[in-house]
């Protein structure tokens, strides 16, 4: 998995993001971790590119959102 930032992270945030998702390689670990913090996390939204593709959106941490693309 690699990371894409669209809102500047601070170094912290970002180090805290890379621990928790970059080792998640698959969808079914992506929603298994959301419900695994605390508050647990559901998929807020899932953006449909093609019939292939889609863009799954999660809720993280200080209103940030997180999209995992999946193929």
């Amino acid at each position: 998995m690699w990371r894409r930032e669209h809102v500047p992270l601070t170094a912290q945030l970002r180090d805290s993001l890379d621990r928790e998702v970059m080792g998640l390689g698959s969808l079914q670990e992506v929603v298994r971790w959301g419900f695994s913090l605390a508050p647990s996390r559901d998929v807020a939204a899932v953006v449909v590119q093609d019939e292939f593709s889609h863009d799954v959106v999660l809720p993280w941490r200080d209103g940030l959102h997180l999209a995992f693309d999946t193929t």
